[in-house]
């Protein structure tokens, strides 16, 4: 597993949060539009992602008929992802200024 994967990892569940919030997606929509983001993460990697967020109600799931092929299983947002959704951008944010001012320390001085 590569180091940026390793950090995606972490922050995965955020990033699918923010891209439902967005709009409704299904499962393999959702990889695509993670990949038009430079966010290479494998069909894998989502489904087990989207039922833990499923599990802790975050997120709902509701089949609806495809006009292409067979029916797909939409995410929406709940109440509870929302809130969940506004926390980790707070704290990505104060995570990222950190890490940035660490990274970027000798510029300071």
């Amino acid at each position: 597993m590569t180091q940026n994967t390793q950090l995606l990892k972490g922050i995965l569940e955020g990033c699918i949060l923010e891209v439902i919030s967005i709009n409704p997606i299904y499962g393999y929509e959702l990889s695509v539009k993670l990949q038009e983001y430079d966010l290479n993460v494998s069909e894998g990697s989502i489904y087990p992602v989207l039922l833990r967020l499923q599990k802790k109600k975050l997120i709902k799931g509701e089949v609806k008929k495809s006009p292409n092929g067979p029916n797909r299983k939409y995410y929406y947002l709940t109440e509870e992802g929302i809130k969940s959704l506004e926390d980790f951008k707070e704290n990505w944010n104060k995570i990222r200024n950190q890490v940035d001012n660490l990274l970027n320390w000798e510029e300071l001085e």
